[in-house]
């Protein structure tokens, strides 16, 4: 089978696959940490970004908010919290998670708990959005075809299992698509180099933008410019797998118990969101973004609120410092595309170089 089919099976089969038996590893105890288990206040900022999106368009009596793969239902908990405090943004909301794993589904219900009337599951996108896709490390979750350039040809890695153990082998690329990948970047990676294309990203934004009638599409997820992805000093492409907040490059080990990752291709994603209808309203990154949208504020209001508490001032401090930091969560990008949407600047691109 390709790589592809391999990481699609131990990522995302319905009884063994990693999604599926995994559901409590996106915690400070698990295997990796994502931005909204930090602390609400990541979910409660993407809130106030997303109610200025429904204002830009009119403030419409319905705003659809399609989150892609819910992780542990966090994000959406401290969204749909924050919206509270807005009646009627929050009565006009209508939140749905994408979401292919039934294991994570239920997670997203427990943590939900009570907000739960306000959501819906599906496994698929639904047929027509007018509101915002919202996505916190989806892309970079799909499963990806890896590939090795040989001079001028491309070769696709297969996986095979013999003597007891996994197997690599060299074949022609299984589908057209993956050069064609490459010749719409007109850029290949570096002779000998092994890469990765995430054939999957670019079917999901195009079925993003068909779908999308009116509104945004803002994604948060690492990545690289092309450029930068496939350069030719990075001689092992980006797969990376977690197990226990430990990284490794080995895919065939704890097979269905570690998660794999591969960073994403913002060019292609820019790209094919432009071929299919979608404007390029803003490219930045965490740091920049969670800056821009007030992150600080809650820090500076510990010394006006509460004078000399300290042990508040430094707890806040870091948690600020954990999302913004540009080593860790801070260097995740940040890309916001629209349709028939007003191109008017949004708070957190509003530094956007």
């Amino acid at each position: 089978m390709t790589f592809r089919d391999y990481m699609e099976a131990v990522l995302y089969h319905p009884q063994h696959g990693y999604y599926s038996t995994r559901a409590a590893a996106m915690t400070r105890v698990g295997d990796y940490v994502t931005s909204p288990e930090v602390h609400p206040i990541f979910g409660a900022l993407v809130a106030t970004q997303i109610w200025q999106m429904w204002s830009l368009m009119g403030q419409p009596p319905r705003f659809d908010v399609v989150e892609l793969g819910g992780g542990r239902g966090s994000l959406a908990r401290d969204i749909l919290e924050w919206a509270r405090n807005e009646p009627p943004f929050a009565e006009a909301v209508r939140y749905r998670i994408v979401e292919r794993s039934a294991a994570l589904a239920e997670e997203q219900g427990r943590t939900l708990g009570g907000m739960t009337s306000n959501v819906q599951w599906s496994h698929t996108l639904p047929s027509q959005i007018d509101g915002c896709v919202l996505s916190n490390e989806f892309f970079d979750a799909l499963p990806v075809h890896r590939i090795k350039r040989d001079g001028e040809r491309l070769l696709e890695v297969y996986v095979t299992f013999a003597d007891g153990r996994f197997v690599e082998t060299l074949h022609e690329p299984s589908t057209p698509a993956i050069p064609s990948y490459f010749e719409e970047l007109d850029a290949l990676p570096g002779d000998g180099c092994i890469a990765e294309a995430n054939v999957d990203a670019v079917l999901m934004m195009r079925d993003i933008a068909q779908v999308l009638g009116r509104g945004y599409v803002l994604t948060f997820d690492y990545g690289y410019e092309a450029t930068e992805l496939y350069a030719p000093w990075r001689r092992d492409g980006t797969l990376r797998c977690f197990y226990r907040q430990s990284i490794s490059s080995d895919p065939y080990q704890r097979v269905g118990m570690q998660d794999m990752t591969a960073s994403v291709d913002f060019t292609t994603l820019k790209r094919v969101g432009t071929g299919a209808g979608l404007s390029m309203l803003g490219f930045s990154d965490q740091s920049s973004f969670l800056v821009q949208m007030g992150i600080g504020d809650g820090i500076a209001s510990v010394s006006r609120e509460r004078p000399g508490d300290m042990e508040e001032y430094f707890a806040r401090r870091n948690v600020v410092l954990d999302l913004i930091d540009p080593a860790r969560l801070g260097r995740v990008k940040v890309l916001l595309q629209g349709k028939q949407s007003r191109d008017a600047s949004l708070r957190g691109f509003s530094n956007d170089g």
